[in-house]
């Protein structure tokens, strides 16, 4: 391997030109990507196998619009009043309209409206239906009266009473005929015309009795139906306030809080506002998700209701899920390259070399997060994958590079080669190292595949491919770049001085007398160590994963107002709605009182703190409620209340099932807890594999691995620690304790992971070849280390100071990957490979290096740092030297 990366530096460094054409061509294909593409960020973090959200997929098909993004909007009054005024509740309903038109919201006021009057027309109709039997009754017991009717009484003696007699049977002929016509009629006309009927059947009965003709067999209307329509005006008012109450109580649920908000253009009963009336609360549901809707759409929106408002003296802030989607990257990245660039500086001496693995860095995560943003309309992928990129492209580009120009500028000292040989030399040798380590994190971030979460997988192969962009621009642009800039420089020769090296400088004195300190004393070195870190991995046994909410976004901003003005209103569980989908076994059997029966019974769970009918399908075959749980999304208590509605047993009910965004964050958090300890087993069988073949030795692989998952937990628990404990949340300017992000530890180990084989191969390798070189095994330690340490330390504090500078961004996830990937390095490069690993090999002293024969014999042979092209650099410098162009080293 080190041959071809010989042959390719020196290739690259003869001909730079040519590569950095190359390059620049990939930059002007991202940008053709950028410009052309529509990209596509989201918010969601889902997982295809997950209870939730295969329940989430049964509901958006039964019910399209039940599958749209759910968010609130929270107004409050500038002066601190009541927003519940007639020109502020006006306001307010004109921006609800607003964001109706905008062609994006659901204008659930008016659904509500249609379910009322669909409900008023049903019971009318009942009523009508009830009412019209009646009176068909009565008709049919009237004609059979008037057909068997013969007036009775004294004989018609004379012609006059006869004339009567018939005119009177003519007349029983047509109210006979009137009251089949009735019969026959629907039921409203029937209703509307029998009173008139009634009447005139009563005018009959009073003319009879006149005259003296018994009306005892000739029925009467029944009291009340003289008028059936007022009667069913009457029953149908009554009932329709009953069934009103009931379907109010199915739709604001068992312990509603607040009141509607009241405008002149009637009652907003999706507005909640507050008991005290300070704040009011619109709960708003999107025609789609959020990452489905044009881009901008969510601008728009927000605008259109902040238009409405703002002259009144309203302020409106939207929930997380309502917020668009952008990558959370902001301006504190700068800090953390800043001073990068000055640990740069102080290494190399030089500020052409120091900028140069910034350029690259920022060119490789350009290439690589540039890319998956233009392309990401065609995967999953969330807002923190790009920061996440960006902080791990940035670290392992700024560091690969290091660690060549380092070699570089060594090669050019020691052994006065000229800037193309000792390129190439530069690349054959820690080029190889950087192709190593760099591969090994690639590895553990592609093992993050197995896993088969969608948007794990997206953040793993985007954090790969800027790795691996890393690797190749650091063995091909870097050294172009360094043959054009040593060659575009006049060289002038002069007698090589003794080079000033690293073991006489100040840093030189200080890593010895570090090393010295730590190996003097190894066993008590290792106890501290380990105990040291033992008790900082205490606080991961308690660790509590979950997906952030608004409750710890940072204070004034729209997601913080929202979710502690929702808390103040509605109580802290109404930031955590789940959805819980029943399905019938006899969807013709569901009425409103199986509908009232269900909801009762789901309300008997001890944490539940209201239960709302959300909606039925057409065919009732799918019923869903919204269970409102007493604590917060990322609550113990929540995640028990979600098992235990899933467990539960309704009578009528042949399936339970729970989603919602909350469910489905309890369930992606449970599986990637459940992930853990895999993942954490094959990183360690890697690396205990990878150092095996490395170092051809049992103890180094034993004690780098057991020192690296030392270094995880206790970057685990110093996490836990600043996140979760409320005591220790200013070290990490968080306001509000939290859980710590679901896929956090997975990911922080695979980049961890890698990290550490970094710096293990650079100072492993270093003791080894002083080792081999005849030094005994312990002042192999020290001399290894001597050498080694100065461009590992510099490496390790410009990766605390690339991540540590996103600590300082306002996205609580990226400040959590911040922290944990700063401190994790802090941990692993100062304490394990410093410290522990130095005191452990003189600990073990030459049986540090022992492998069985069996297996030294089976082991491929794998020549890293170019050891063979070390050994002629030996022979080069103990030979007698010669002139040799100073001028040509850049910056030196």
């Amino acid at each position: 391997m080190s041959a071809f990366l010989y042959r390719l530096g020196r290739t690259a460094a003869t001909r730079p030109l040519a590569f950095l054409a190359a390059w620049l061509l990939v930059i002007a294909a991202v940008v053709g990507l950028l410009l052309t593409q529509t990209p596509s960020i989201s918010s969601r973090l889902t997982l295809d196998d997950a209870p939730a959200q295969l329940v989430l997929d049964e509901v958006t098909a039964a019910l399209p619009e039940a599958g749209g993004t759910q968010g609130t909007l929270v107004f409050s009054a500038d002066d601190g009043g009541r927003v519940d005024s007639p020109d502020r509740a006006d306001a307010i309903s004109r921006s609800l309209d607003a964001a109706v038109g905008t062609g994006i919201v659901l204008d659930r006021d008016a659904r509500l409206e249609e379910q009322r009057a669909e409900v008023e027309t049903t019971v009318r109709a009942t009523v009508e239906g009830k009412v019209a039997d009646e009176v068909r009754a009565q008709l049919e017991s009237l004609i059979t009266a008037l057909e068997g009717a013969v007036p009775s009484g004294a004989p018609a003696a004379s012609p006059a009473q006869q004339e009567s007699m018939a005119a009177l049977g003519a007349r029983l002929n047509e109210v006979t005929t009137t009251a089949r016509a009735l019969v026959a009629a629907p039921d409203q006309q029937l209703i509307a015309e029998s009173g008139a009927f009634f009447a005139e059947v009563g005018q009959l009965r009073a003319e009879l009795q006149a005259m003296g003709i018994p009306v005892d067999g000739f029925p009467a209307p029944e009291p009340g139906m003289t008028d059936p329509a007022a009667a069913v005006d009457d029953a149908a008012m009554a009932a329709t306030d009953e069934a009103l109450g009931r379907l109010d109580g199915l739709l604001d649920g068992t312990s509603p809080s607040g009141t509607s908000l009241v405008a002149s253009d009637g009652e907003r009963r999706t507005v909640v506002v507050s008991d005290d009336g300070t704040v009011a609360i619109a709960s708003i549901q999107l025609t789609e998700q959020i990452s489905d809707l044009p881009e901008g759409s969510l601008d728009d929106l927000l605008s259109a209701v902040d238009g409405e408002v703002a002259g009144k003296g309203l302020a409106v802030a939207a929930s997380s899920a309502l917020q668009p989607m952008e990558p959370p990257i902001g301006g504190s990245e700068a800090i953390g390259l800043a001073i990068a660039a000055v640990v740069l500086l102080l290494t190399l001496g030089s500020l052409t070399l120091a900028g140069l693995p910034i350029l690259l860095a920022l060119v490789g995560v350009f290439i690589g997060v540039g890319g998956a943003y233009a392309l990401s309309a065609n995967f999953e992928m969330t807002t923190s994958t790009p920061a996440l990129g960006l902080m791990l492209g940035l670290a392992v580009g700024i560091d690969y590079a290091l660690f060549i120009i380092h070699k570089h500028s060594s090669l050019r000292a020691r052994l006065g080669l000229d800037a193309v040989e000792a390129t190439a030399r530069a690349v054959a040798t820690a080029g190889g190292a950087v192709l190593f380590a760099g591969l090994t994190v690639v590895i553990a971030l592609l093992g993050l595949l197995t896993l088969g979460m969608g948007f794990v997988s997206t953040m793993a192969v985007t954090a790969a491919v800027t790795v691996i962009l890393a690797i190749a621009l650091s063995l091909t642009a870097l050294p172009a770049l360094l043959g054009l800039l040593g060659r575009g420089r006049r060289a002038r020769t002069q007698p090589v001085r003794a080079h000033r090296g690293h073991e006489h400088s100040r840093f030189g004195r200080m890593a010895k007398r570090w090393v010295e300190a730590v190996t003097a004393r190894p066993i008590l070195t290792i106890v501290l160590i380990v105990l040291g870190l033992g008790a900082l991995s205490l606080p991961a046994a308690q660790m509590q994963l979950g997906m952030p909410s608004g409750a710890v976004a940072a204070p004034g901003s729209d997601q913080r107002v929202a979710y502690d003005s929702v808390t103040h209103t509605l109580g802290e569980g109404a930031n955590a709605p789940l959805i819980v989908a029943l399905t019938p076994s006899d969807a013709a059997a569901v009425d409103q009182d199986r509908l009232e029966a269900w909801q009762s019974e789901l309300a008997t769970h001890e944490t539940a703190a209201n239960v709302q009918l959300m909606g039925t399908s057409e065919d009732r075959s799918l019923v869903l409620y919204t269970v409102v749980p007493d604590a917060g999304p990322t609550d113990e208590s929540t995640a028990d209340l979600v098992t235990a509605v899933r467990a539960a047993e309704l009578d009528g009910v042949e399936r339970i099932g729970v989603t919602g965004l909350t469910a489905i964050n309890i369930d992606l958090s449970e599986s990637l807890a459940e992930a853990i300890p895999v993942y954490l087993s094959l990183v360690a069988a890697l690396s205990l594999i990878v150092l095996l073949v490395v170092f051809r030795s049992v103890v180094v692989p034993l004690a780098a691995t057991a020192g690296f998952l030392l270094s995880i937990g206790a970057t685990m628990g110093l996490v836990v620690t600043a996140f979760g404990n409320p005591s220790f949340t200013w070290l990490v300017g968080v306001d509000r304790a939290g859980p710590v992000l679901s896929f956090l530890p997975i990911m922080a180990t695979g980049i961890l992971y890698g990290v550490a084989m970094d710096y293990q191969v650079f100072l492993g390798t270093s003791i080894r070849e002083a080792y081999v070189h005849g030094e005994t095994a312990r002042l192999a330690v020290v001399d290894g280390f001597h050498h080694a340490s100065r461009v590992v330390v510099a490496a390790a504090i410009i990766m605390v100071s690339v991540f540590g500078g996103f600590v300082l961004s306002e996205d609580s996830m990226i400040r959590q990957f911040g922290f944990a990937l700063a401190v994790g390095i802090l941990i692993d490069a100062f304490v394990i490979r410093m410290a522990l690993i130095p005191a452990v090999l003189h600990l073990a002293g030459d049986h540090a290096w022992w492998l069985p024969g069996w297996l030294d014999r089976i082991l491929p042979e794998v020549d890293v740092e170019g050891t063979r092209l070390e050994v002629a650099d030996a022979v080069v410098e103990d030979a007698p030297r010669e002139e040799a162009p100073v001028g040509a080293g850049v910056g030196h």
